[in-house]
């Protein structure tokens, strides 16, 4: 699959922890940064893929799953974990679903919006990485 897990570096202390995310904590530049709340737990986020941007998913709070397709195989993640991000690849189907209440998906991406970049149609997808 075209994603990895990014252990993000956290100094822990008995008042509460602190994730730090650093220029080299990040496997690319960050140039756009946005967070997805309030999501009703029946709802569906994502359903696109990037054609160049890498994105890193983060849960601040709460849990939702990921699942990833490549046009040959599908997988689903959970994402539970605040030290734990899930750096999704250029050229990788997902799709966000299961928000427990109250959880929070921060996503950094490695571009700013451009809507060229957008691949939002599955059968466009497989078309285009085939």
């Amino acid at each position: 699959m075209n994603f990895e897990w990014i252990t993000i570096p956290k100094i822990e202390d008995y008042r509460g922890n602190i994730a730090v995310l650093e220029k080299d904590t990040l496997p690319f530049e960050m140039k756009r940064v946005y967070y997805l709340f309030d999501v009703p737990s029946t709802a569906k986020r994502g359903g696109h893929a990037h054609k160049a941007q890498l994105e890193l998913l983060i849960p601040l709070s709460g849990s939702f799953d990921v699942v990833i397709k490549n046009g040959a195989t599908e997988q689903t993640v959970t994402l539970n974990k605040p030290d734990k991000g899930l750096l999704i690849k250029a050229n990788t189907w997902r799709e966000l679903e299961n928000f427990s209440s109250g959880s929070v998906c921060l996503v950094i991406s490695s571009g700013e919006f451009l809507e060229s970049d957008y691949i939002r149609d599955y059968e466009d997808y497989l078309s285009y990485i085939t």
